[in-house]
């Protein structure tokens, strides 16, 4: 059985894949903001909540939602009080859970501001990664859409779990071989036109809107960059940009097929200010050729007078590729069983969108 995870601001919303769509299974948390939810290797459910005066808190089932209990939540250490570092050492949000594949209660968070944390005992305690927020190139990290910077996009090599590739807003692309004692930063090819034009190829100021890996090859990695799409060929370490006429010059969300590596979905948006669909008219962007073309698709999705806006971790597919589910900022869900050719409205009446998750039971499938 399928199963989708939907984390909105006022609760997490599960759906199961059925022959003709998706249809509801159950409600968690209603009222509290989910910011990221997932599965892990032994099929355990987390989430992570962030629940403004209390902070952010985690919770955890072992018996896929009928009940939950409070874990352990990443903190960061106290700052010293001699540093440089004009930012708050205090965590904001949990932005992403990424469970390492075929490791039960093996799990890596990504937080504002940005900080990778790990957690072997499933989510009972947390460590922080200190090699990367120690590095002195993070203090040149700064926010995106929040005050902070954010670690929002976390790619486990499924051949070789101690190779991490994580995504920063803004602080570019980041790559660990030794499950994060040491990193290193690379992003070559990348370009920020929001800043001076001797700037805009500096790797630390690279704003990767969401980094996802193709699950069928590593090596190929696909970004919305906050000033386009970038594919990369050698597991992130060069980019090339997307320069097709109908890329998507900003936006947030991609999905990957998971067998087909030249295979991506984008939802472009209108940049910086304005963010909301061109036109009011919201539209999904596929290309099947690695990024060179890219077709519009809108069949079954509002043309008119629209401005649902979808953020990063919020447009998903399926371990077949062929149904894709995305949300939006006005509580709007939307699937498609057909690779996006056509799109059903699930709902119109959620709650603001911040992810949505495909979890196959029988297969183990996290996107």
């Amino acid at each position: 059985m399928s199963t989708v995870f939907v984390c909105t601001r006022k609760g997490l919303f599960v759906f199961e894949q059925l022959e003709h769509g998706l249809k509801s299974h159950s409600q968690h948390f209603l009222g509290d903001p989910v910011t990221s939810a997932c599965v892990d290797a032994s099929g355990c459910w987390y989430v992570a909540l962030n629940l403004g005066h209390f902070g952010p808190k985690m919770h955890k089932s072992e018996d896929q939602g009928k009940s939950w209990r409070e874990i352990g939540c990443p903190a960061l250490p106290k700052k010293p009080a001699d540093s440089s570092d004009t930012s708050e050492w205090q965590i904001k949000q949990v932005w992403i859970l990424e469970p390492v594949p075929e490791s039960p209660g093996y799990l890596l968070a990504g937080t504002n501001p940005g900080a990778l944390f790990v957690s072997r005992d499933g989510a009972q305690s947390w460590q922080l990664s200190e090699s990367l927020w120690y590095s002195p190139q993070r203090e040149k990290w700064f926010g995106g859409g929040f005050d902070d910077s954010g670690l929002h996009s976390i790619a486990i090599n499924p051949d070789d779990h101690q190779h991490w590739t994580i995504a920063v807003s803004v602080g570019g692309v980041w790559h660990t071989y030794d499950a994060g004692d040491t990193w290193i930063l690379k992003c070559s090819g990348m370009n920020a036109a929001y800043m001076p034009d001797d700037m805009a190829d500096s790797e630390e100021l690279q704003d990767p809107h969401r980094l996802i890996a193709a699950p069928s090859d590593f090596k190929r990695m696909w970004v919305q960059h906050h000033c386009g799409i970038f594919v990369s060929d050698d597991a992130g370490k060069h980019w090339r940009e997307c320069l097709h006429e109908q890329k998507s010059s900003f936006g947030f969300a991609v999905a990957v097929h998971p067998t087909q590596m030249d295979t991506a979905w984008f939802i472009p948006a209108i940049k910086d200010e304005s963010r909301y669909p061109e036109n009011g008219q919201l539209k999904v962007l596929k290309t099947t050729d690695g990024g060179q073309s890219f077709q519009v698709l809108t069949q079954g999705l509002p043309q008119e007078a629209c401005y649902d806006l979808v953020y990063r971790h919020a447009l998903t597919v399926d371990n077949q590729g062929h149904s894709l589910t995305f949300g939006s900022t006005t509580g709007n869900l939307w699937h498609s069983m057909d690779c996006g050719a056509q799109w059903q409205t699930v709902s119109n009446h959620l709650p603001p969108i911040y992810a949505v998750r495909w979890f196959a039971q029988d297969l183990n499938w996290r996107i």
